[in-house]
């Protein structure tokens, strides 16, 4: 599990570079743009975040994996 500030840290940056480069090396990277903004979407409904997963996976930004987190919630039963 990920602060959601570290999840928007992340897509802001994403979506500055893709915009970024739409601009100044192809149009075709705005497709990213919208990939971000489709999933940003989409985790708002569902709740799963791929970011959130690969981050945890890492160990990267103070995330921890969801598995991890499952075992220590239902250790202290």
């Amino acid at each position: 599990m990920c602060d959601d500030n570290i999840i928007g840290r992340f897509a802001g940056t994403f979506i500055i570079a893709s915009l970024a480069l739409g601009y100044w090396v192809h149009p075709a990277w705005f497709l990213f743009t919208a990939f971000v903004g489709v999933n940003l979407l989409q985790s708002s409904f569902t709740g799963f975040c791929p970011l959130e997963r690969m981050l945890g996976w890492g160990g990267l930004a103070g995330c921890t994996p969801a598995r991890r987190q499952r075992d220590q919630s239902t250790a202290g039963r």
